[in-house]
């Protein structure tokens, strides 16, 4: 593994390779969600090297080892912004000719966007436990905590409604719905570290999306980008778990749009099954990866 840092438009990007990027298999480049949750959980999917797959994970700006700009105006973080920084690394990494997006939950969402620029060396994209609309992913969500215990309802609610979603008894209802529908197994130490740099600095999270996955009030509130899903002609793998708050409806939004796109369901995970069932998700990757090379 080799660590470096990218100095872009004045700012600093971290990045980790993991194998090497000149051999045979296509790189890839590993786009963590959030917006703002930092590389670490995504380390289990960099096992893709295993298959002599290069492998890159970085912390996108505002996140993790990357420059944090917590003084920086709303404005500033943009879709826009996430998508220069990845084509300025894979310029930085010397792979911009070649080399794949498997994107994570936001990073996905990443890597659609990206694919609909039509870049000329992106060989595929890999979109796990994605939206292509975040007004669809709300109402999924809130479907989803309907489900929730009372009590645990009634919690939420009251404290969005007081604008105290900072508040220990918030914390501790949300994380009854992350543990259905974020990560069903005891969480692993890649994504409690994930979890707690995003809690020491939530500015990426809280401009962009908000205090929580149902309560999106941040900039992303009304990014939809179903309708120009048929543009893209990247090959792609959808991947999504049965428990998901990407549930299967999302995912099939995307699937119907994207010409020729595949979809892994994952029946035993939520919305990490690069974390829940590691094993058949990488060989499901590897599986689809294989076909570009």
């Amino acid at each position: 593994m080799t660590e470096g840092r990218m100095t872009w438009n004045g700012h600093e990007t971290w990045y980790r390779v993991v194998g090497e990027l000149d051999a045979t298999p296509t790189p890839v480049v590993i786009c963590h969600g959030g917006p703002g949750a930092a590389h670490d959980y995504t380390e289990p999917i960099a096992d893709l090297n295993r298959f002599g797959r290069g492998c890159v994970l970085y912390d996108q700006l505002g996140c993790g080892l990357s420059d944090h700009l917590p003084d920086a105006p709303s404005e500033f973080w943009s879709p826009q912004l996430f998508k220069d920084e990845l084509v300025e690394l894979t310029r930085h990494l010397g792979i911009a000719e070649r080399y794949a997006v498997v994107g994570q939950s936001w990073g996905g969402m990443l890597a659609m966007e990206h694919a609909l620029d039509h870049p000329a060396g992106l060989r595929a994209i890999v979109v796990a436990d994605s939206p292509a609309s975040i007004p669809l992913w709300v109402e999924e969500a809130n479907r989803l905590r309907k489900d929730l215990p009372q009590d645990v309802q009634e919690a939420l609610t009251r404290h969005e409604a007081d604008g105290t979603t900072d508040s220990p008894e918030y914390e501790t209802a949300v994380r009854v719905f992350y543990d259905r529908h974020l990560c069903r197994i005891p969480w692993p130490d890649c994504v409690e570290r994930s979890v707690a740099q995003m809690d020491e600095d939530p500015t990426v999270y809280h401009t962009m999306n908000g205090p929580s996955e149902f309560h999106c009030i941040g900039s992303l509130k009304t990014w939809d980008i179903t309708d120009r899903l048929p543009e893209i002609d990247t090959p792609t793998l959808l991947v999504s778990g049965r428990y998901d708050e990407a549930t299967p409806h999302i995912v099939e939004q995307i699937n119907t749009r994207i010409p020729g796109s595949q979809w892994a369901l994952f029946e035993e995970s939520s919305h990490m099954p690069h974390v829940e069932e590691p094993g058949a998700f990488l060989e499901r990757v590897e599986e689809f990866l294989r076909t570009v090379d």
